[in-house]
């Protein structure tokens, strides 16, 4: 098992063995392991890895602690990848030449908020079709959404508008078409959650 935090960069495309791909530019690392936790003192098996350095201002007092004992700078993003042994000490730096081309990994990130939302863009809902008499401002309504006087309420569950996005999201199974290591960058097919500089995770 494999693991790296990154950065998303952007997308672009490529021609992988004669096809146009396009691909998700990821910087991913370098990441410095800053703990790992065993079964004896802390009941599960996990490696802890940092990316991204941050300001020492910016930063609690309790983590420049965590970060000094790994030696280290402070770091912006911390995750744990359970299960994971990557053979190294702490303070150690993993790169991106832990992945190969061709690997499949899954990506994980925070999709993009998209602030309050319709039915029609939450749900995909069409709205009243058909414009009869009477039907002027109903083209994006939920119409119904219970009985009156049994239930006489909203069963929880309905689809109605609200928030939407700025949620973790899972991509699984994308090929690893490039990497490279002289700009720490990874070149993933298709596309993976959240906006340009938000954070990922990459498992392999």
């Amino acid at each position: 098992m494999k693991g790296l935090l990154g950065k998303k960069v952007g997308m672009t495309s490529v021609f992988d063995n004669g096809q146009h791909t396009a691909v998700s530019v990821i910087e991913a690392g370098p990441c410095v392991i800053t703990q790992i936790k065993t079964q004896e003192t802390d009941g599960y098996h996990a490696t802890q890895l940092a990316f991204d350095d941050k300001k020492e201002k910016n930063t609690p007092k309790p983590l420049l602690g965590h970060f000094k004992k790994a030696n280290t700078s402070a770091k912006r993003k911390v995750h744990e990848f359970r299960d994971y042994d990557f053979q190294k000490p702490v303070g150690e730096v993993i790169t991106v030449t832990v992945f190969e081309d061709g690997d499949l990994v899954n990506v994980i990130g925070t999709s993009k908020g998209k602030g309050f939302q319709g039915v029609v863009k939450r749900h995909g809902f069409s709205g009243v079709g058909m414009n009869s008499h009477g039907q002027h401002d109903r083209q994006r309504a939920p119409g119904s959404v219970g009985a009156s006087s049994d239930p006489s309420r909203v069963l929880p569950g309905m689809r109605m508008g609200g928030r939407m996005g700025g949620k973790r999201v899972v991509t699984l199974n994308l090929k690893v078409v490039k990497v490279m290591p002289e700009h720490n960058i990874l070149l993933i097919s298709g596309s993976v959650p959240g906006a340009i500089g938000s954070y990922v995770i990459i498992e392999g």
